[in-house]
């Protein structure tokens, strides 16, 4: 009861307050609310505050915090406690909803000092999971602690269940350490999505580079039947194919928006391929299958449809509800880095086989303003000549599935070439190719050398390793594998 009545009364302040003149819905919106006095499309305090009656404001605010429930107990079940250490048992939680914070964009410890000193109650800002140079937390230790937040999830949530991480954050390095720290608790990244809230924060309408929408992860924590099978499978070819099919099981078969199939990015070729890379390397598994081999592979296995694979038990149902829409909308590509620089000219090549000279405009206008400012610069011939064939006429095409496992040992040698050249150098690399890197780490884990790893990491601008998802997995395992400190458990700002 007497945290019913905290909650109540902290939560009445505003309205109850010379504050109530200033509500944040008047400035946005122009109105509305339990109180119309405010002075709309303003945010100061005026001389002269509404009246309110204290008594009314309270049963309302005491009826929205919850009072009915104290009468049945058992319906919900509120508790304060760290993400880390929920105090839940075993596999006891259908579904997990977690909007965590978002790396260094408030301060919540600090914000909450006047209502703590008030309520005479202190945050434990120890396992606080935020960015912040005042209590010595790095994006490193960020990551870790919601690497913690994140395997208490995995522990309390029944197996084939899911996940919602909301997110929302500007800097692609945190949304990185997000990812990494959901796939390292165990969770199987399935599908990520946009969502529109419609009403903004406070510093989404204020500030120019605030990010307006925030991003929606949906993971799945594996059934325990399907780890054990795996597990005697693991590092072959046939436990790869086993977690490909298990995982397209997850993932939805149809969405349609505005009377339109939507692309579902999970079910590419790609993205597969990423997933069950990373199912293996934070298990400690070896990868069974090159780039090329799975590529292969999945279009001798799996139906394909519109860029994306099915479970020949699902595909019967994509094409019935394919035909009542008119059309399958795209997913919107950018030209980020050579991966997807590698993308965007196949989709151009797969609508129009074209020559490099028409070709070289359009690319230069996607890709000239995106590449970071450690990453090599690739020009449009090398992507042509190490992904794709040419006619005798000089006309660039989409190789068939003959010739492109050959273009990808092509490729990976061309990869692997630069990356012992980096090794073979002295000192830092301030520019790098970061898909040689990805090789280069691949190749070392398939080996076992993890030495390597780690000593090539640290030779790289630390934005390389942070703001890759691959290189920070192949990383952070590699560490874990050498039997050392993992650099998240560290009060240390850089890398061990």
């Amino acid at each position: 009861m007497v945290h019913l009545l905290g909650s109540t009364i902290t939560a009445m302040q505003r309205n109850v307050s010379k504050l109530a003149g200033i509500a944040f819905s008047y400035y946005f919106h122009g109105g509305g609310g339990a109180i119309n006095a405010g002075t709309k499309g303003t945010l100061y305090m005026s001389s002269t505050a509404p009246e309110v009656n204290v008594i009314d404001n309270f049963q309302g605010r005491l009826e929205a915090v919850g009072f009915d429930f104290c009468s049945n107990p058992s319906f919900v079940t509120v508790q304060t406690a760290s993400g880390s250490d929920t105090r839940l048992p075993d596999s006891s939680i259908d579904y997990v909803f977690t909007d965590p914070p978002f790396g260094g964009n408030l301060m919540y410890s600090e914000l909450n000092y006047l209502w703590e000193a008030w309520l005479r109650v202190k945050t434990n800002t120890l396992p606080e999971a935020i960015e912040n140079d005042a209590q010595g937390k790095a994006l490193l230790e960020y990551q870790q602690l919601m690497s913690l937040c994140f395997a208490e999830y995995f522990r309390v949530l029944k197996p084939g269940r899911w996940i919602t991480v909301e997110f929302h954050n500007s800097q692609n390095r945190v949304w990185t350490a997000i990812q990494e720290a959901i796939q390292h608790a165990g969770f199987v990244v399935c599908d990520v999505r946009t969502l529109d809230k419609k009403q903004g924060s406070f510093k989404q309408y204020t500030s120019a580079n605030a990010v307006k929408q925030d991003l929606v992860i949906s993971a799945y924590k594996p059934n325990p039947t399907f780890e054990e099978k795996f597990r005697l499978t693991a590092g072959s070819e046939a436990g790869a194919w086993e977690f490909v099919r298990s995982h397209l099981r997850q993932i939805p078969v149809f969405v349609t928006k505005v009377g339109r199939a939507e692309v579902i990015a999970e079910r590419q070729g790609y993205l597969l391929f990423d997933r069950m890379v990373a199912f293996h390397v934070q298990r400690g598994y070896g990868v069974p299958l090159s780039a090329a081999e799975f590529y292969a592979g999945i279009r001798q296995r799996f139906p394909e449809r519109d860029g994306m694979f099915f479970l020949p038990e699902q595909v019967s149902e994509y094409d019935l509800k394919r035909v009542e829409v008119r059309e399958v909308e795209q997913l919107e590509l950018f030209v980020s880095d050579e991966k997807s620089a590698i993308q965007w000219v196949r989709r151009q090549l797969e609508s129009n086989p074209t020559k490099h000279q028409e070709l070289q405009p359009h690319y230069m206008r996607e890709a000239q303003r995106v590449w970071e400012k450690h990453e090599q610069p690739l020009e449009l011939l090398t992507i042509l000549e190490q992904n794709f064939v040419k006619d005798h006429d000089g006309t660039w095409r989409v190789p068939d599935t003959r010739r492109e496992a050959d273009l990808e040992q092509i490729r990976h040698r061309a990869l692997m070439k630069e990356f012992r050249q980096y090794f073979d150098s002295k000192g830092k690399l301030k520019i790098v190719r970061t898909e040689a890197l990805r090789a280069g780490f691949k190749e070392c884990w398939q080996a076992g050398d993890y030495t390597t790893i780690t000593q090539m990491a640290k030779r790289v601008a630390e934005a390389v390793i942070q703001e890759d998802p691959a290189l920070l997995m192949y990383y952070d395992n590699a560490l874990m594998r050498k039997g050392e400190c993992s650099a998240y458990l560290t009060p240390s700002r850089g890398r061990h």
